[in-house]
Protein backbone atom coordinates (compact mmCIF):
# COMPACT_ATOMS: atom_id res chain seq x y z
CA UNK A 1 0.00 0.00 0.00
CA UNK A 2 1.45 3.37 -1.15
CA UNK A 3 1.54 5.94 1.77
CA UNK A 4 1.57 10.13 1.65
CA UNK A 5 2.91 12.16 4.46
CA UNK A 6 0.42 14.33 6.15
CA UNK A 7 0.81 17.29 8.14
CA UNK A 8 -1.63 18.47 10.44
CA UNK A 9 -1.42 21.58 12.82
CA UNK A 10 -4.78 22.07 14.02
CA UNK A 11 -8.23 20.06 14.48
CA UNK A 12 -6.97 16.87 13.11
CA UNK A 13 -4.13 16.47 15.61
CA UNK A 14 -3.68 14.13 18.24
CA UNK A 15 -6.11 14.77 21.39
CA UNK A 16 -8.23 17.61 19.08
CA UNK A 17 -11.95 17.63 18.36
CA UNK A 18 -11.40 15.94 14.75
CA UNK A 19 -8.21 13.46 15.40
CA UNK A 20 -10.63 10.74 14.51
CA UNK A 21 -10.37 11.50 11.31
CA UNK A 22 -6.93 10.39 11.35
CA UNK A 23 -8.07 6.58 12.18
CA UNK A 24 -5.66 4.45 10.49
CA UNK A 25 -2.72 6.58 10.04
CA UNK A 26 0.41 6.20 11.05
CA UNK A 27 2.06 8.74 13.45
CA UNK A 28 5.20 9.53 12.55
CA UNK A 29 6.19 12.34 14.97
CA UNK A 30 5.97 15.63 15.82
CA UNK A 31 6.93 18.82 14.21
CA UNK A 32 7.22 22.69 12.67
CA UNK A 33 6.55 23.88 9.26
CA UNK A 34 6.89 27.62 8.51
CA UNK A 35 3.78 29.68 8.47
CA UNK A 36 1.22 31.39 10.97
CA UNK A 37 -2.17 30.21 12.19
CA UNK A 38 -4.88 32.87 12.08
CA UNK A 39 -8.03 31.53 13.79
CA UNK A 40 -11.15 31.96 12.26
CA UNK A 41 -14.10 32.93 13.92
CA UNK A 42 -17.00 33.96 11.43
CA UNK A 43 -19.06 31.08 12.82
CA UNK A 44 -20.44 31.76 16.20
CA UNK A 45 -20.54 28.13 17.69
CA UNK A 46 -16.66 27.34 16.89
CA UNK A 47 -13.38 28.75 15.65
CA UNK A 48 -11.01 27.13 13.92
CA UNK A 49 -7.33 27.83 12.48
CA UNK A 50 -6.20 28.63 9.26
CA UNK A 51 -2.31 28.14 8.44
CA UNK A 52 -0.69 30.64 6.08
CA UNK A 53 2.81 29.44 4.94
CA UNK A 54 5.68 31.27 4.80
CA UNK A 55 8.06 33.47 6.92
CA UNK A 56 9.90 33.13 9.97
CA UNK A 57 7.46 31.64 12.31
CA UNK A 58 6.65 28.40 12.82
CA UNK A 59 3.50 26.84 13.41
CA UNK A 60 3.49 23.09 15.39
CA UNK A 61 1.95 19.97 14.57
CA UNK A 62 2.30 16.21 13.88
CA UNK A 63 3.49 14.06 10.72
CA UNK A 64 1.40 11.27 9.51
CA UNK A 65 1.22 8.77 7.13
CA UNK A 66 -2.23 8.16 4.81
CA UNK A 67 -2.85 5.64 2.44
CA UNK A 68 -2.47 8.13 -0.26
CA UNK A 69 -5.95 7.10 -2.22
CA UNK A 70 -8.53 6.62 -0.13
CA UNK A 71 -7.66 8.29 3.55
CA UNK A 72 -5.96 11.10 1.52
CA UNK A 73 -9.33 12.14 -0.56
CA UNK A 74 -11.56 11.76 2.61
CA UNK A 75 -9.34 14.46 4.41
CA UNK A 76 -9.76 16.44 1.37
CA UNK A 77 -13.38 16.49 1.38
CA UNK A 78 -13.36 17.45 5.30
CA UNK A 79 -11.37 20.61 4.84
CA UNK A 80 -13.74 21.08 1.37
CA UNK A 81 -11.56 20.37 -1.34
CA UNK A 82 -13.81 17.98 -3.82
CA UNK A 83 -12.25 15.58 -6.26
CA UNK A 84 -10.91 17.14 -9.26
CA UNK A 85 -11.08 20.71 -7.76
CA UNK A 86 -7.08 21.45 -6.14
CA UNK A 87 -8.87 24.36 -4.37
CA UNK A 88 -11.94 25.01 -1.79
CA UNK A 89 -12.95 28.05 -0.86
CA UNK A 90 -11.64 27.98 2.73
CA UNK A 91 -8.34 25.41 2.26
CA UNK A 92 -5.90 23.98 -0.72
CA UNK A 93 -3.29 21.23 -0.12
CA UNK A 94 -0.25 21.45 -1.04
CA UNK A 95 3.66 20.36 -0.02
CA UNK A 96 5.76 22.06 2.68
CA UNK A 97 8.60 21.11 3.95
CA UNK A 98 8.31 20.12 7.70
CA UNK A 99 11.13 20.20 10.09
CA UNK A 100 10.76 17.35 12.32
CA UNK A 101 11.49 17.01 16.45
CA UNK A 102 14.25 15.00 15.35
CA UNK A 103 15.81 17.06 13.09
CA UNK A 104 15.34 15.86 9.56
CA UNK A 105 13.07 17.37 7.10
CA UNK A 106 10.56 16.29 5.27
CA UNK A 107 8.10 16.58 2.71
CA UNK A 108 4.38 16.68 3.46
CA UNK A 109 0.85 17.56 2.09
CA UNK A 110 -0.58 20.09 4.43
CA UNK A 111 -4.11 22.02 4.04
CA UNK A 112 -3.60 26.02 3.69
CA UNK A 113 -5.90 28.59 4.11
CA UNK A 114 -7.63 29.86 0.93
CA UNK A 115 -10.07 32.06 1.96
CA UNK A 116 -10.21 35.70 3.11
CA UNK A 117 -8.46 36.31 6.21
CA UNK A 118 -10.84 39.10 6.84
CA UNK A 119 -10.23 40.41 10.87
CA UNK A 120 -8.66 37.09 11.78
CA UNK A 121 -6.24 37.35 14.46
CA UNK A 122 -3.09 35.15 14.45
CA UNK A 123 -2.06 33.10 16.99
CA UNK A 124 0.90 34.05 18.94
CA UNK A 125 3.11 30.50 19.34
CA UNK A 126 1.75 28.59 16.42
CA UNK A 127 0.49 25.96 18.31
CA UNK A 128 -3.59 25.29 17.89
CA UNK A 129 -3.47 22.57 20.90
CA UNK A 130 -2.25 25.09 23.46
CA UNK A 131 -4.63 27.41 22.31
CA UNK A 132 -8.23 25.41 21.85
CA UNK A 133 -7.54 24.12 25.32
CA UNK A 134 -7.47 27.80 26.63
CA UNK A 135 -11.56 28.37 25.34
Amino acid sequence: MKTEPVFVYGTLRRGASNHSRMAGAEYVGGGTVAGRIHYIDSHPAFVYPALVCGGDSRVVGELFLVEDTKHLAQLDLFEGINAGSPEADEYRRIKVEVRMDSGESRLAWVWEWAGELGDSRVLEGGDWLAFSKDC
